[in-house]
Parts: C-alpha cells; structure tokens; sequence
C-alpha cells in the first residue's frame, strides 16, 4: 500500500438535516449525516493529508449555505484545502454577480462543478449561456470539474474546444458503461478530449460504474490504463468520490485496488497521481514547490 500521504480529490461531505439533497433521497445508505469526523474513521489505515471538497448538488438557493458549513469544517479541520462549489452557469454573462460572491467567501474556493449528467438534453453544455458562462471562470481563476455520463463525452469535447483559457477536470473517467464492460465510442472521445491541454481526468467514480457487489478489479483495468495512456502521468489524479464510493467498496478497497492497477508506474509519477497533480491543478498549499 501507499508509503507516503495522499491527496483526495473528489471528496463529499453532507448533513441531510442540514441542506436539502434530493438525490439521497432514494439511498438510505448515503442519506445520513457525513462529515470530517467520518471521514476520519473510514480511513484510519490510510494517510490522507489533503482533501479537495466537491459541491454535492444541494438545491440551488442553498449552494451558498453549503460553501459556508464547508468552510466552517475547513476552519475545524485543515485537510480540506480546497473547494469547488456551484454556479448556475446556464445564465451566461449574468452569472458574473454570484461568482463575486462566491470567491469573497473564502480562498479555498478554486473552482465550479456545475453536474451535466442528469440533463436529458446531451448537448445541454452547449447552450449559448451555458458556454459564456464557463468562459467566464477563466477571469476568476476558477477552475471547472466535469461530471457527466459517457454520452454526453462528444458534447463536453466542444464545449471545452470553446473555452481554451478555461482548467477542465473530467471527473469519474466520463463515467463509462464499466458494468457492462463498453468501451466505444468513449475509449477514442478521451483520446481526443485528452488532446486539449487544459484537460485533467480524476481517476474516481469507477467501482460505482462497475457491477456494486461483484466488482474485481480486472473489470477496471482496461479502463484505468486507457485514462494513462491518453492523458500522462502529469494529468491524472485520485480521487475517492468517498462516501458515494460506499455503495460499492469501502475506502481501502477502493484505494488498494487503484495502487495494484498502478503499480507498474515509476515512483515519481506514482507521487503524481497520489498527490502532486491536484496540488497542482487545485493550487493546494505547496503546489508552487513542485516540479512536475
């Protein structure tokens, strides 16, 4: 296992009594209260020294209440070194008032997820507004993670050839059909998503694409080594995407299995996918230091 501490990526934390977060609804198992102190204890034989927490789709006029109980954790627990938060960017130039608002509240806050994958419309990115107001990111240094399914790959490719000024992170690989062990036309839409510089790919959210209950890891492998291939050891990253992870591993399995189908790679770019690259690409604490 990892000999040296990591850095989640993709982390969630929620209290349902808290906000309000339709998408539990239908889960008791993630419709409970998560937060840093269970964290903590699903990771106890791991070394986590840095966390990257990710909006968890709230009902929109409570996405600022989030950053702030966000922020209140932060304050308590220093581990959790930076934010992506939601923006409705669908409303183009209009949404330059929220993201002022936004970045005031704390400097943590590095970028925007803003999720595509439920919209039933594969090429709702593409919408006027919605790509002015991801080209809008770039003037507040603002990064922006990408969470759709693999479908919606050929519209997320032009929306990123719209906006080259702009940080993208794929989160969850595109989601890809893993389950049902289907490769095209995803494997070339990230060959040819990868060839956009601004891109990086968290290598999160594939045991929840794979079978819950009788996953192994050769399912993933294909997967995992296509994602190397096209994007480089500078551009790929770990991410737990702990606690949906729970439906179907616990944290150190996921972790253990992602270090096995990794193993093969020199330290240095192992160092990389563990920790260096989001330092780099989220502007953690140190990021400056390193040379990649």
């Amino acid at each position: 296992m990892l000999d040296f501490p990591l850095v989640d990526a993709h982390v969630h934390l929620w209290n349902p009594q808290s906000l309000r977060i339709p998408w539990l609804d239908d889960s008791p198992l993630l419709n409970q209260n998560y937060d840093m102190s269970d964290f903590q204890s699903h990771t106890t034989e791991i070394e986590v020294e840095a966390i990257v927490y990710v909006q968890v789709d709230v009902v929109p006029d409570q996405a600022l209440i989030e950053v702030f109980l966000v922020r209140e954790q932060a304050l308590r627990d220093p581990r959790i070194q930076a934010i992506v938060a939601w923006a409705p960017l669908e409303e183009g130039p209009q949404i330059r008032s929220y993201l002022d608002r936004l970045v005031e509240i704390d400097p943590r806050i590095k970028g925007v997820r803003r999720i595509l994958q439920g919209e039933a419309d594969p090429a709702f990115c593409l919408q006027p507004h919605f790509v002015q107001g991801v080209q809008l990111l770039a003037e507040y240094d603002l990064s922006f993670d990408i969470c759709i399914y693999h479908h919606q790959l050929a519209a997320v490719i032009e929306l990123v050839r719209q906006c080259p000024k702009v940080r993208f992170m794929l989160d969850h690989i595109g989601k890809p059909a893993i389950k049902d062990q289907v490769f095209d036309p995803w494997r070339a839409q990230i060959e040819e998503l990868a060839a956009f510089p601004n891109v990086q790919c968290k290598l999160s959210g594939l045991v929840t694409e794979a079978d819950h209950q009788h996953w192994k890891s050769a399912d993933l492998a294909p997967y995992v080594d296509h994602v190397l291939a096209a994007f480089g050891e500078d551009r790929v990253l770990f991410g737990s995407d702990w606690p949906v992870v729970l439906l179907a591993s616990d944290y150190q399995r996921w972790a253990a299995t992602l270090d096995e189908l990794t193993a093969h790679l020199l330290p240095a770019a192992r160092q990389k996918l563990w920790a260096d690259n989001a330092r780099c690409f989220y502007r953690l604490p140190g990021a400056r230091d390193l040379k990649l």
